[in-house]
């Protein structure tokens, strides 16, 4: 690799600017959280243990760890299968309602004749609708990641179908002076311009994804196959169990963080070297 200039003058003094300057990137991003975390777990800890609460009622992240490990074989197939069918909601929710939203923006009365039925079946509770999936679908594997799908669907047709409308007048007028068919305006203008809205509304849906997955293993349940996350949460409510249903609780929120992560990360990829949002991730 090649040294800068800096480094090829002085390397130790380049190599003592990297040490600060990784040291001052800890201290603005991570110190803070890091010690934020450690007081949270030191009196999540603490607090049982003096004022004398069951572990039943509220467990120490001692009794929770131990859980995780003791049942890691229940916890694990678990949150495979919660993976599964959330992964394959969002990436239904993704394709859907990004094909859903360009065909919305590509005509003024197919818009105003179907949104509004979007944000109909977006405003019904799933407790509602999850019955209505389970007769057509079947309790199990493809209820589930239906559900999981319909709670991820609206944040993208909305987010996307906002950024197909927010192009710039100047370059759509620059569209019409070359008389650019509607389709040429649409993959070339407004695509491109909706991007950045189009990975706002994914990473809302891919960690909705997991929470319709969890919910819809509570209403359509496991079908005969393995349970998820969900019927984890179940079982271990019914026997008592509450040091592993805090575990369950705490994969599920580990499984959304690593999706949000994931999205962001190709969020980042896809808009760092020309959209200001993600380009400033990089200062």
């Amino acid at each position: 690799m090649p040294l800068t200039e800096v480094e090829a003058v002085n390397p130790v003094r380049s190599t003592k600017s990297k040490s600060i300057s990784g040291w001052t990137t800890f201290k603005d991003y991570y110190a803070g959280p890091i010690i934020a975390f450690i007081l949270f777990l030191t009196l999540w800890q603490v607090i049982p243990i003096l004022a004398s609460i069951p572990h039943f009622i509220l467990p120490k992240p001692t009794d929770v760890f131990q859980a995780a490990v003791s049942d890691w074989s229940i916890l694990q197939a678990a949150i495979q299968v919660t993976v599964l069918e959330s992964l394959i909601g969002f990436l239904l929710s993704a394709i859907i309602g990004i094909s859903s939203s360009v065909l919305l923006a590509s005509s003024k009365i197919i818009e105003r004749s179907l949104y509004p039925y979007a944000i109909v079946l977006q405003s019904i509770p799933v407790v509602a609708v999850a019955p209505i999936v389970v007769i057509w679908f079947g309790a199990g594997f493809n209820s589930i990641v239906v559900i999981s799908f319909l709670i991820g669907f609206f944040p993208v047709v909305s987010n996307t179908l906002m950024g197909l409308q927010s192009v710039d007048k100047q370059m759509d007028e620059l569209f019409t002076l070359y008389r650019a068919s509607r389709w040429q305006r649409m993959l070339r203008l407004r695509i491109p311009a909706a991007m950045p809205y189009m990975m706002a509304g994914l990473k809302v849906s891919c960690t909705l994804s997991i929470v319709g997955a969890i919910v819809g293993e509570y209403v359509a349940g496991i079908g005969g196959g393995n349970g998820g996350l969900g019927y984890a949460i179940t079982v271990a409510a019914i026997q008592v169990k509450t040091p592993f249903l805090f575990a369950c609780g705490i994969a599920a929120a580990v499984l959304g963080i690593s999706f949000y992560l994931l999205v962001s990360l190709c969020a980042r990829w896809m808009l760092g070297s020309w959209h200001e949002s993600a380009m400033k991730v990089e200062k």
